[in-house]
């Protein structure tokens, strides 16, 4: 792995803006992926540094660019509730309805770990919630296999 990813994505890590407003100026590649397939902006999404993923973002990285699973730095904020972070990328352009490899999509992650206020954040940017996973599921499903009675009723009220 080259050694500016390392460094960026130590520096995304901990939002670190001085680092990487340094390694940017370097020309390091913005969307380079460590031996995971994690880009930067993903790391830092991951991490909580709404800060970093707006300056990675804004010199360059791809809001939508996904790790070697499929997942986009949108997946993981919705996975871990994170909202700051999810505002920005929904803001900054993030595809609300991409699939990773299973055929999952941010709103499915929302809606499976109980992330109601991303899960109406989603729908209000309008987040489709007609699509199906792999195995046929949508997020009506799988917020169901999960016992989130409130995510069904947003989606229900969103429907209406």
């Amino acid at each position: 792995m080259d050694a500016l990813i390392t460094q960026l994505t130590s520096a995304s890590r901990t939002g670190d803006l001085d680092a990487l407003n340094q390694l940017i100026a370097q020309g390091a590649n913005l969307n380079g992926k460590d031996e995971k397939g994690f880009t930067p902006l993903i790391i830092a999404c991951y991490n909580n540094q709404p800060n970093a993923a707006e300056l990675l973002i804004d010199a360059g990285a791809d809001v939508n660019e996904a790790d070697f699973g499929g997942n986009t730095a949108l997946m993981g904020a919705c996975f871990k509730g994170y909202a700051d972070v999810a505002n920005l990328l929904i803001v900054k352009g993030a595809d609300l309805d991409q699939q990773h490899g299973n055929g999952g999509t941010a709103l499915m992650f929302a809606a499976m770990f109980g992330r109601n206020e991303l899960v109406k954040k989603l729908l209000a940017a309008g987040a489709d919630t007609t699509i199906v996973d792999s195995r046929g599921l949508s997020v009506f499903d799988l917020a169901a296999q999960q016992g989130n009675e409130e995510a069904i009723d947003i989606l229900e009220q969103a429907q209406s």
